[in-house]
């Protein structure tokens, strides 16, 4: 689907709510109460009602469209941009492509971000690279050489990184990069039976692995110090490339992400990262859409 024919189907509310309904409701309305059959309203066709609970709703009640007075192929041609802008789109330049405020604008991108982080995860199993990165601009080293700045003296926000070779990407937002912060991500996205873990040389993992009990056998190093990064099939490089493409939306897209939001962008990236070859990412995402618990501004802003 092309952005034309998405603005040419959905050109009415009524056919863009009528996707959304089939999308939510793919046997028919139901009450979002009492789970029971819905009837259409006939003097206001966007109505549903359920005559059990004596209650009135429309397809978009309880969902990150709730309380918008946006009309719905706005929602839907931003819904395209993100999903089809691979280094992300920024709530700037949403504002300027469907002409509205930039709180609008911001605050629409944070919700279809959210319904993205709806969106079921399955453990990591086979051959899975695990590597971390930080964000959060430029900073010299206090001890006047180039290099790796120690964690102990930077300022910038650490991003836990895991990818299953030919699989699914995972980000995290991390409060420090210890073996036991490590140890508690492995743990609860990679399957005990896993392969391989590939890792660099830093020296957390070697003891996150040990607090697992995972075997030795199971755990590969490439020495990035030694300026090694292939080694055979042992490569950190897939896991690299994925926050290549991270930092690249952050300088060249969002320009600036804080570390209160910094989660949202990264499950929005990781999203898209796993969908890269689906046909079908735009109406994936309008489902989970239609399915997420609503987000409100006091909620995103608190």
């Amino acid at each position: 689907m092309t952005i034309i024919d998405l603005c040419t189907t959905f050109s009415t509310d009524e056919r863009a709510r009528e996707l959304l309904e089939r999308l939510r409701w793919p046997n028919g309305p139901e009450c979002p109460r009492c789970k029971e059959f819905a009837v259409r309203l006939e003097k206001s066709p966007k109505l549903l009602y359920c005559k059990l609970c004596d209650y009135q709703f429309t397809v978009t009640a309880g969902t990150v469209f709730n309380d918008s007075h946006l009309p719905l192929i706005k929602w839907l041609t931003a819904t395209y941009l993100i999903c089809e802008a691979r280094k992300g789109m920024s709530a700037n330049q949403i504002k300027r492509q469907l002409g509205i405020s930039y709180k609008t604008s911001w605050y629409l991108c944070h919700r279809i971000r959210h319904a993205m982080a709806s969106a079921e995860k399955t453990m990591l199993y086979g051959t899975v690279e695990m590597d971390e990165t930080f964000v959060g601009g430029r900073q010299k080293s206090t001890r006047g050489h180039a290099g790796r700045i120690p964690y102990s003296e930077s300022n910038k926000t650490p991003v836990i990184g895991i990818k299953q070779r030919g699989g699914e990407l995972r980000f995290f937002k991390s409060e420090d990069v210890k073996s036991g912060t490590l140890a508690k991500y492995i743990r609860e996205n990679v399957s005990e039976d896993v392969d391989v873990i590939m890792t660099d040389d830093f020296s957390s993992y070697p003891k996150a692995i040990e607090k697992l009990g995972i075997s030795k056998d199971k755990h590969k190093t490439v020495n990035h110090s030694a300026k090694v990064y292939v080694d055979g099939d042992i490569t950190t490089n897939g896991i690299e490339s994925a926050f290549s493409l991270l930092k690249r939306g952050i300088v060249g897209s969002w320009h600036k992400v804080s570390a209160k939001h910094l989660p949202a962008y990264l499950e929005e990236m990781s999203f898209r990262f796993n969908r890269r070859n689906s046909k079908t990412i735009f109406l994936e995402t309008l489902q989970h859409m239609v399915t997420a618990d609503a987000l409100t501004y006091e909620e995103l802003t608190a």
